[in-house]
């Protein structure tokens, strides 16, 4: 009894302390322009100048400090490239919550060099629903295209041939500046130079406020934009072999009214691959086999260019406008050679040899508008968001066949045409409402309607006539709407704190041809939940996230016209592919000290009607379509760790194991499959004497497989070296990417009478040298996100 009353007293007095606890919140912002500041640093000192308490600004601004003495005590806010602000505190007992007035910080340009000299923010931050990848703060990504800086980005790769996935999952949603476009379709983001990127960032279990597109999470690639008074830039001159020639110009213009900003990109670049078959198969019992080498070069002429202003209306309205051009000119060549000398059936022709070229003009062109408007109360916020863009394409394959032995026989050339367009408008609004310093209410509104027009046409010569060969001659016309809404609301509770959100969107998709063969349309409505839960510790957080996602086919995933580049296989699209649906859980930690972090987590998903390649053979062709299974299951565990030993090495290394089991079957064969593979990857940076800094970067996916399919493990080496010079105002960078050739896709397909294994070399090592000289470098902030309505 004694004890149970001492327990009671115990558990009242604790009570009573939790009910004293002063939570103080505030907004820190730029004095100047009025936006929000990100990871600034809020240190809280008691009378004796002894810390309290330290807190990070959030991504939009706010800071929260909990558990305060009562007493007079000083904040401290810091920032790169900012000055120093102080201002006192007083925390009256029986407060339990004060709200600061919006805090500015004034620029201090004297202070940012001897701040870049000195210590510099790690290229990646790790937090708990993000991971923040800085792309200028890393030397392998500066050179090369977006494609160059994914394959470094924590939890994310790049396959050789372009297909990107996040924990080994290809389902993901890729966002540019906060919204879908069309630069994310069919490996245009190899057209962004990695220069014109500012920093990405990888949420695994986004909240309801984002699309629900992309099982596997979302990656927002934000470019960059000019926060500089006056005028200011820079240029970027890239030489490379292969040939990998850029010219990458930004200038910019700042005051207090307007700020506008430009980036242009100049480049001329050389592809050379290898790609290898070896094929067995049964015919009436007999074997026959065949061997083929494809070499291929590829040259890639392009211009892009990102230009917009901000308006500054007053201190709370801002209007920005901008637009982006996307303009490549491709000159393709490659070279097949069949090799049927071993084959068990004599009477095939023993080696044939076919030659293409291919000329492909593609047009990509973007406006966007974005009105945001911010009111007194901080983190008050109402945002509008137009965006269309339009795109032409048009792509012309010139074929010609031999057999070379045991005869020299020429057949009959084939050409193919491809001709293209799409229009795409978004609209959408949205509204954060805080209800006090620590809970919120937001929701919004989206719609987008797209339009895409396809020909194709495919002919064989005839003497001095072309016919209709195969039968391919079609037009295709897809039309999409997407229209959703969401609303969710956040609060925090001591130390722990949650994010409910739900979400709805509405699809209806139509697909006809003028052949009258893929009539089809498609509506589909669901809700989709989030959960957002947290709890922080001493020096760590865990939180714990669910959200219900979907998976919509891509255009190239249901466009049913085959490229007949190939003798022996071809791709088709599927017009009936229907999309999965997730749902994903996911428990994450993170604890920092002064040199580590450590961010573990586990993950379980449910797909269902899982979306895979199928491959099968018909009239000696292979043909390879995507199709839906019943269901996927994947559940794994991700460790991302960050380590800075010491003030000139950072270390960073990541490893994701994962187990699968798929349930389902397609044309009478049973696809059920169990398996499992690990990938990880070890980023190391050296800052050396003189200025000079060196990265090394090594990559390894183990072996996938499914019940048709295995794919051999993968690794790569990449490595770059950098050296600042003329009083800090130019750069040079040297990198190699595939270094020693590494990266190289073998995989193993099995059918019932088949046998193919293949080997795929898209890209060769690539070695770059790279020099950057800027100019005006007054201001801190030299290059900034675009002022984003709700990109984070």
């Amino acid at each position: 009894m004694k004890t149970l009353t001492t327990t009671i007293i115990i558990l009242i007095f604790q009570i009573s302390a939790l009910a004293q606890q002063t939570t103080v919140s505030g907004t820190v912002q730029d004095n100047l322009t009025k936006e929000t500041l990100p990871y600034v640093t809020v240190t809280v000192k008691d009378s004796a100048l002894k810390t309290v308490v330290i807190a990070i600004t959030d991504d939009h601004g706010i800071f929260t400090l909990e558990n305060l003495p009562v007493g007079k005590l000083t904040l401290n806010f810091t920032f790169m490239g900012y000055q120093n602000y102080t201002q006192p505190l007083d925390i009256v007992s029986g407060k339990t919550k004060i709200e600061l007035d919006t805090i500015g910080l004034q620029t201090n340009a004297i202070e940012l060099n001897a701040i870049e000299i000195t210590g510099q923010k790690p290229n990646i931050s790790l937090k708990l629903d993000k991971k923040v990848f800085e792309v200028g703060k890393d030397a392998l990504s500066q050179n090369g295209s977006a494609h160059d800086v994914l394959n470094g980005v924590p939890s994310v790769a790049v396959s050789p041939t372009g297909t990107i996935s996040l924990r080994g999952n290809s389902s993901v949603l890729i966002l540019i500046n906060g919204r879908q476009s069309g630069l994310t379709q069919s490996n245009a983001l190899d057209q962004i130079a990695a220069d014109q990127i500012d920093r990405i960032e990888v949420i695994t279990n986004p909240s309801s406020r984002y699309d629900a597109a992309g099982s596997a999470g979302i990656i927002n690639i934000i470019l960059k934009k000019n926060k500089k008074s006056g005028f200011s830039g820079q240029v970027r001159l890239v030489g490379g072999s292969p040939n990998d020639s850029r010219v990458n110009p930004s200038i910019n213009y700042k005051s207090e009214k307007i700020n506008i900003f430009s980036n242009f990109s100049i480049r001329s670049t050389d592809y050379v691959g290898l790609y290898t078959t070896n094929q067995s198969t049964i015919e009436n019992g007999n074997p026959t086999y065949m061997n083929r080498v494809q070499n291929e070069d590829r040259h890639d002429d392009g211009k892009l260019l990102y230009l917009g202003a901000d308006f500054f209306i007053n201190d709370h309205q801002t209007i920005t406008a901008a637009f982006l051009k996307n303009a490549t000119h491709d000159n393709d060549k490659t070279r097949l050679l069949y090799d049927y000398s071993n084959a068990g059936n004599a009477a095939k022709d023993s080696i044939l040899s076919r030659e293409g070229k291919s000329l492909e003009k593609r047009n990509y062109n973007q406006f966007e508008f974005n009105y945001t408007r911010t009111f007194k109360q901080p983190a008050k916020k109402w945002t509008v968001d137009v965006q269309y863009d339009w795109w032409d394409s048009d792509k012309n394959w010139n074929l010609s066949t031999q057999r070379l032995f045991p005869d020299a026989v020429a057949y009959p050339g084939i050409r193919t045409r491809s001709t293209g367009n799409s229009k795409d408008l978004l609209a959408k609004s949205d509204f954060i409402q805080p209800i006090d310093s620590i809970s919120s209410f937001e929701f919004g509104i989206k719609t987008e309607i797209r339009k895409v027009s396809s020909d194709y046409l495919a002919e064989q010569q005839q003497d001095d006539n072309w016919a209709v060969y195969q039968d391919i001659d079609n037009h295709l016309d897809y039309s999409e709407t997407i229209t959703g809404a969401y609303a969710q609301f956040s609060d925090k509770i001591n130390k722990f704190s949650y994010m409910l959100g739900l979400r709805t969107e509405f699809t209806a998709i139509s697909i006809s041809d003028l052949q009258n063969t893929y009539n089809d349309d498609k509506n589909y409505n669901k809700l989709f939940p989030t959960a957002n839960l947290s709890y922080k510790l001493n020096n760590a957080t865990v939180q714990l996230n669910y959200s219900k996602r979907i998976n919509r086919p891509s255009l190239y995933d249901i466009y049913p016209f085959n490229e007949v580049t190939d003798l022996n296989a071809q791709y088709v699209g599927n017009p009936d592919l229907n999309p999965s649906y997730s749902d994903v859980f996911e428990m994450a930690f993170l604890t920092t000290w002064k040199k580590l972090t450590l961010n573990p987590s586990v993950y379980y998903q449910y797909e269902k009607g899982y979306m895979q390649d199928f491959t099968y053979r018909e009239d000696d062709i292979f043909f390879t379509t995507p199709i839906n299974i019943d269901h996927e299951t994947r559940s794994g565990v991700e460790l991302s760790i960050l380590y800075n030993p010491l003030k000139w090495l950072q270390i960073n290394t990541e490893m994701n194991f994962y187990r699968f089991e798929q349930k389902g079957n397609y044309m009478e064969k049973n696809l059920d499959y169990t398996g499992e593979t690990f990938t990880g990857r070890l980023n190391t940076q050296v800052k050396l004497p003189a200025k000079f800094s060196f990265q090394g970067r090594y990559n390894f996916r183990g072996a996938q497989q499914n019940a048709q399919t295995r794919n051999n493990s993968l690794q790569s080496l990449d490595f770059g070296l950098s050296k600042i010079l003329l009083k800090d105002k130019a750069t040079i960078v040297f990198d190699v990417s595939n270094a020693f050739n590494l990266r190289q896709n073998k995989s193993t397909t099995i059918g019932t009478d088949y046998l193919l294994n293949e080997n795929s070399i898209p890209n060769a090592a690539r070695y770059r040298l790279s020099f950057v000289y800027r100019f005006n470098l007054t201001d801190p902030k030299v290059i900034r996100q675009a002022n984003d309505a709700n990109r984070n």
